[in-house]
């Protein structure tokens, strides 16, 4: 009887979760219901098993709407009507086909028409609606005729009036209006709600046609979906024994090029690998990653292969990673085991600049029938809530500012204020929109609009209606097309490289920097700026502390700086024990031979594998079900509990004293769900020597790459004074030496149009292009004939001094500009051979202050680059100690003068507080800690320069400064505005600073970790 039911997937309109609906169902004793939600099919797989769970019926399908206008519901008749269902949303979706108002081409789906919408002729397949309400309508001779098509239809869309109430506030929100000019048709009726089945047959019990109708739809309607079978494409060849026949040949090529031929194990774990992906029916996902990068090769990009993907052995011999398994004694169980149902996980980097070109890739090879990204919920968040909730009630823009911006107690709570909170709160975790998954596809054997209708985003590529992990449910795996701006930069340097010195860089080849002794030395004191994932503020921390000076400690160091892993204490243990290693003894005999190189704690994933493995006695399936359990992705308690159950039996068998092994359960209990893979850690540590690698021995290159992928961790500024540390020379942007992106030559870096924050892309990336094609320009003049700019855009580049080669003074090419583009009009003519000759002014000599340059490019580039900031400063006094002696000022009292670099907010227990990175007046870099009390007094004040008084602590080779007092200094006034001194004041405010946030909780103290630094006495025990 209930054929058309919105969930809150019908966005902005729906009001009730999809287990909410099937819940109230249950509870109103409804053995049938149907899911409709309007144009989208994303809820239909969880309501399909909720609704089995209950012992309902599930019926499912859409509600056809257009520009808010109701066109029909269609209901499945079977699977081949979800498909049918499915491409009709797609082709209006995706093709702008328009969806047919009636008779649509549905043959195996059922279509239910309002009763104010009756088609002229109503197919076979197709019936009429009518509710409760309109049935004393049917006294008209004209709705008589249509008895015998017509059925019951009580929508249901809301549970409670304040629910309805919530639903108005959302189609407010969809339309963008008030709640108050909502018009009846924005709206649903007050009726759409659950009630009781009898009473509802009851009200139609004068016309039993209607109910028969009814029952022969719900007959009529099936859906059955089998979630157990792969729905991903099935072969990469023509059937399963080629694909395993193909990925065998691969495999067993790449074993002989990358071990020696008597390499017993690597063979072993070969043939041991192969037989599982085999028997798994992987083989074809292996092969499609692997053809993949077959095609990034040949175009010459990178890639890298991370996550547990590299525990194979299989991905690293085919070329998919860059990870020996065997080095690393990295578990192929974390990745792919008999035990494991879901999809296995490659994740694989490509630059920011040639993702998209994978993706076309992938797109054309496999076809758009059966490629798609998966989609994602983008939920109502807490600030745009109130934004939008607001809005919805008439709210200024002033009080809606205050709504999103400021803490609740802060808030006027009028009358209107309240029901905004109200009703802010109700919608919190309600889906907003759909998305795109930032990097999974899918690839289905059948067409995947068979599953799903698809979307178009702005990006341009379709996804599904659903997520990740309703793909993982139904059978679909991803594929993880990443990007990040680390390999653009190490691509880009080699190239650079390459085009400026003529050398051939081979940075596949991993054997370049893992163990070179400069690198290494750069790694031990944090020389790590412009790093793949090793450069910010806490990783450099952490690189000292350690003395990191080789490849597998900065392994470790790649895992335990993630939060969840330090939070869990790891972190300190780990940097204690690594740098007193005869101040702490080996748990167990067993942490000592499987955990010694990470000091007896359990680092990795792979680690909770090794434990469960050769201390309790499991298998390295069953170790890896307890790791997935743990960290939260494995979904069974009961499987958890077998396990655990499982390991207590095992100890007891071997002999393991009871508390022993509880202890031993505890640690993994704690560490399982904050540490991190590693492989993925590996992967991430062989990318960031390479960065490294390039850094040390083509420093300016590096960094000038740096720049244009958009730098890292820091603002451009950052990079800029790292090239000018190195070595470099910086120069301001120059209309005949500069490009677009920034470029150098010889240790001449001149800093690329782009940064120039006012100036039109177009215009930019046009200059150089011009100069190319017909030469430098000779002169001003010369340069407005050839480039098509206003007087605003023109002055700009004066300003900066783009024309410096003219030897002019800024003054007079801001005159002779103004001669050339009189009344502020784009002047452009074509250069001809019969150019007038350019008329010269004679012009007084000006003495130009020499910090004028400085200002202006404050005020353009965003920072100085002929001077430094101290140069700026009207003090001269420039601190008691530099940063490359902190160290030796342990607990003593400093006063330093520094720049601010960047700064991050770290909640504590005693409050918030920030971490500070600087630079002295030598360029090197020092950090800082500043606590809530003394920010109360001597809070930041934006970017620029600071006086910074502060106790120095030396922990582990690494100096912070406790800051008690500090000061924003300032600037010698702007000379270029001499005469105004407020305005002369404003360029430092201009000075940036990169902040970031966390939300993490604070970590915690020595005494909380909890993990045991001597040998438990097992015969006390």
């Amino acid at each position: 009887m209930f054929l058309n039911c919105h969930s809150y997937h019908s966005l902005r309109y729906g009001t009730i979760s999809v287990q909410d609906l099937v819940k109230q169902a249950a509870d109103f004793k409804i053995k049938v219901l149907a899911l409709t939600d309007i144009n989208t099919v994303t809820g239909i797989y969880d309501f399909y098993k909720l609704c089995k769970d209950r012992n309902i019926k599930p019926i499912v399908g859409v509600e056809a709407r257009v520009e808010n206008q109701f066109y029909y519901i269609c209901l499945a008749k079977n699977q081949k009507s979800i498909a049918e269902i499915n491409r009709l949303l797609t082709d209006y979706n995706c093709e702008g086909i328009d969806i047919p108002k009636q008779n649509p081409i549905l043959k195996n789906t059922i279509v239910i028409y309002s009763l104010q919408d009756i088609p002229e002729k109503l197919l076979d397949h197709e019936f009429i609606g009518i509710r409760p309400e309109e049935l004393n309508l049917l006294i008209k001779p004209e709705l008589k005729a249509w008895l015998h098509k017509m059925v019951i239809l009580h929508p249901i869309t809301f549970k409670t009036k304040e629910e309805y109430d919530l639903h108005k506030i959302l189609r407010a929100i969809d339309q963008n209006t008030l709640i108050s000019k909502l018009s009846e048709n924005d709206y649903c009726k007050d009726t759409e709600i659950f009630v009781n089945k009898k009473a509802l047959l009851n009200k139609f019990k004068d016309y039993p046609q209607i109910i028969e109708n009814t029952k022969y739809i719900v007959n009529e309607c099936s859906f059955d979906f089998d979630f157990s079978t792969p729905k991903n494409k099935k072969h990469f060849t023509d059937s399963k024994k080629n694909d395993f026949k193909m990925l065998e040949k691969l495999a067993y090529e790449g074993l002989s090029r990358k071990y020696s031929a008597d390499n017993i194990a690597a063979k072993a774990r070969m043939e041991k690998e192969l037989g599982v992906i085999d028997q798994l029916n992987f083989c074809a996902y292996f092969l499609i990653t692997w053809d993949i990068i077959q095609y990034s090769n040949r175009m010459g990009f990178m890639h890298m292969g991370r996550g547990s993907g590299a525990n194979s052995i299989v991905s690293y011999c085919i070329g998919i990673t860059d990870i020996c398994p065997l080095e690393l004694d990295l578990y192929f169980e974390r990745f792919l085991n008999l035990n494991r149902k879901t999809p296995p996980d490659f994740d694989i980097d490509w630059s920011w600049q040639t993702r998209d070109t994978i993706l076309e890739y992938i797109f054309n090879k496999y076809g758009k029938d059966h490629v798609a990204f998966c989609g994602t919920n983008v939920e109502f968040k807490y600030k745009s809530i109130f934004r939008e909730v607001g809005k919805a009630f008439g709210l200024p823009k002033e009080e809606l500012d205050a709504l999103a911006t400021k803490p609740l107690e802060s808030h006027d709570i009028n009358s209107v204020s309240r029901l905004v909170h109200k009703y802010g709160k109700l919608l919190e975790k309600y889906p907003n929109q759909r998305s795109m998954h930032s990097c999974g596809i899918l690839i289905s054997e059948e067409p995947i609009t068979n599953y799903t209708a698809l979307e178009m985003p702005p990006k341009g590529f379709p996804i599904v209606q659903f997520d990740m992990h309703t793909a993982e449910d139904i059978g679909l795996e991803k594929f993880d097309i990443l990007s990040q701006r680390g390999l653009g930069t190490i691509k880009d340097t080699v190239d650079l490289v390459k085009e400026k010195r003529g050398i051939t860089i081979d940075i596949k080849d991993t054997t370049l920097s893992k163990n070179e002794t400069k690198c290494n030395e750069y790694l031990s004191i944090g020389k790590t700026i412009g790093c793949f994932y090793i450069e910010s503020p806490a990783m450099r921390g952490l690189l000292r502390r350690l003395k990191c000076d080789n490849y597998k400690v900065l392994v470790a160091a790649s895992s335990i700086i993630r939060p969840g892993v330090a939070q869990s204490g790891m972190m300190k243990e780990y940097i204690f024990r690594h740098n007193n290693p005869t101040q702490f003894e080996y748990f167990h005999d067993v942490f000592k031979k499987e955990l010694g190189e990470t000091y007896g704690i359990m680092v990795y994933q792979e680690d909770v594998i090794k434990i469960a493995l050769h201390f309790g006695g499991l298998s390295a399936t069953d170790g890896d079900v307890l790791r997935r359990a743990m960290s939260g992705k494995g979904r069974s308690l009961s499987a958890l509990q077998k396990v655990k159950d499982h390991f207590f039996e095992s100890c007891q068998k071997l002999g393991h004293p009871e508390q022993l092994s509880s202890e031993v359960y505890r640690q993994i209990e704690s560490f399982a769900g904050y540490s991190f893979c590693k492989a993925h850690s590996a992967s991430y540590a062989v990318e960031s020597y390479q960065s490294l690698y390039l850094k040390v021995y083509y420093p300016i290159e590096f960094m000038v790459c740096a720049i244009n992928n958009g730098g890292g961790f820091y603002r451009t500024e950052v990079y800029i004074h790292e090239a000018k540390m190195s070595g470099a020379i910086i120069n301001n942007p120059c209309v005949n030496l500069s490009e677009y992106q920034t470029t150098v030559y010889g240790i001449e870096v001149y800093l690329g149009l782009m940064h120039i924050e006012k100036l039109d892309q177009k215009i930019g990336m046009l200059i150089p292009e011009e100069r190319k094609l017909n030469g430098d320009y000779e002169s001003l003049e010369n340069f407005t004939k050839r480039i098509p700019i206003g007087i605003e855009t023109l002055q700009i580049l004066i300003f900066i001094g783009a024309f410096r080669f003219t030897g002019k003074q800024k003054h007079e090419l801001l005159i002779e500009a103004r001669f050339l583009l009189a009344n502020n009009k784009t002047v452009f003519k074509q250069a001809t051979l019969l150019d007038e000759p350019q008329k010269n002014y004679q012009l007084p000599e000006i003495n130009r202050n020499p910090f004028e340059d400085a200002f202006d490019e404050i005020e353009i580039l965003g920072f100085p680059v002929s001077y430094s900031p101290f140069d700026l400063l009207q003090t001269k006094y420039r601190g008691t100690v530099m940063a490359k002696d902190l160290i030796k000022y342990h607990k003593k009292q400093v006063k330093m003068l520094a720049y601010l670099i960047s700064r991050k907010h770290v909640p504590t227990k005693r409050g918030i507080m920030f971490f500070g990175t600087w630079i002295d007046a030598e360029g090197e870099y020092f950090d800082t800690a500043h606590f809530s009390d003394c920010l109360a007094q001597y809070p930041f004040q934006g970017g620029g320069c600071y006086l910074l008084l502060g106790t120095v602590e030396v922990d582990f080779h690494f100096p912070t400064i406790t800051i008690h007092k500090m000061a924003k200094m300032p600037f010698i006034p702007d000379p270029r505005y001499s005469m105004d001194k407020e305005k002369s004041a404003e360029a430092q405010h201009k000075l940036k600073e990169d902040v970031s946030m966390t939300s993490r909780k604070p970590y915690p103290q020595e005494h909380e970790i909890g993990l045991p630094r001597m040998k438990i006495n097992t015969i006390t025990l």
